[in-house]
């Protein structure tokens, strides 16, 4: 159990981290990127989840893909989101910054969200989301070589004239719309999620390049066994103890993925497993067998504050190999309340997904 108990400055060091992070000179990757702990990455995985703890939340996650081979592929994001109990709204922020391999093609996003609760009894409910996104990327040729700058012979480069040729930098910057929603009721869920609706042109070298839509469907069960204590005496609390199978599908142009893996919670340590590919589907001649993902997470979950930490890594199983290095992924959530403490707080149905 974590010892620590949580206070409201965590979530300074969150956002002050993320901000600096993301703006910060160091390189980082990937276009569409996706995160194996896809719901510690909530506003990511879909615009109606913001808000969806019913109070205020900050997180980070940051993902290195393929490390050990030069077509790394890093993202980090930050994000924060907030509940207005009397408008049944949630409000939210996301920053997310990439780059994808050699070139250093670089993006960098920022997205407001808005979603809107609908209880249609005590154990259904419904909550729409958007999200409007302003995009910019660039990239930078002089990171490339090209073949007329070796010398035939030695294979030494002679001469750097072709990447001159090029501008400096090519950038591009645009307006993103997505869409999303949740049906969900106290132990199960299933999301939809649209982003890139208006196909927005992408290109960075005035062509007409449309970014494909992206559709991922997400959900999964949560089953409640008999519930453990953390604590003792007066501070004695119950402790979750679950397990949820989950699944999450995303398909954009060309290509399909799918997440299957089961989640367990023993307060404060949550496990997962879960397996990523499209077995019955072949990508030019190969089976779509990309992953098994290994998560270790801790949550120290207190009366008004909630403090989670996973850690996960992606075991290739692709044609790929081990040798490139997995995947490594952390990410670090603190959730609390933002709300006057002498009103009630209200009865509220939320969202039973994992917290990882």
């Amino acid at each position: 159990m974590l010892l620590c108990k949580p206070t409201r400055y965590p979530v300074f060091l969150i956002l002050l981290a993320g901000v600096l992070i993301l703006f910060s000179p160091c390189e980082v990757t990937a276009q569409d990127p996706q995160f194996s702990q896809f719901y510690a990455a909530p506003l990511y995985l879909n615009p109606a989840l913001a808000g969806g703890t019913g109070q205020a939340r900050a997180g980070i996650n940051y993902r290195n893909q393929w490390p050990a081979i030069d077509a790394t592929f890093t993202t980090m994001s930050a994000y924060f989101d907030y509940f207005i109990e009397d408008a049944r709204s949630g409000v939210g922020i996301i920053l997310n910054r990439d780059v994808e391999g050699l070139a250093g093609l670089r993006s960098l996003n920022v997205g407001l969200q808005y979603s809107y609760e609908i209880e249609f009894s005590k154990n259904l409910g419904f909550r729409p989301g958007a999200q409007v996104a302003l995009y910019n990327r660039d990239i930078n040729f002089n990171r490339l070589t090209f073949g007329d700058q070796f010398d035939p012979q030695t294979g030494e480069i002679i001469s750097p004239a072709t990447a001159e040729q090029f501008r400096t930098n090519f950038s591009k910057t645009f307006v993103d719309l997505s869409l999303g929603g949740v049906l969900f009721t106290k132990s199960a869920w299933l999301g939809v999620a649209a982003f890139h609706l208006n196909q927005p042109n992408q290109s960075i070298i005035d062509e007409n390049s449309p970014l494909p839509i992206k559709l991922s469907v997400h959900g999964g069960f949560k089953y409640y066994m008999k519930p453990g204590v953390k604590g003792s005496g007066l501070y004695a609390q119950e402790a979750e103890r679950s397990i949820a199978p989950v699944f999450q599908y995303r398909h954009q142009g060309q290509f399909d993925q799918l997440d299957l893996g089961l989640y367990y919670t023993a307060e404060p340590l949550v496990l997962g497993l879960w397996y990523r590919g499209v077995p019955f589907k072949q990508v030019n001649g190969f089976v779509n067998n990309e992953s098994i993902v290994l998560l270790l997470g801790f949550t120290n979950i207190g009366a008004k504050q909630a403090l989670n930490i996973g850690y996960s890594y992606d075991f290739t199983i692709s044609k790929l190999g081990a040798g490139s290095g997995g995947a490594h992924e952390f990410s670090l959530v603190y959730t609390w309340p933002m709300r006057d403490p002498r009103k009630p707080p209200r009865d509220k149905l939320v969202i039973p997904c994992p917290d990882f």
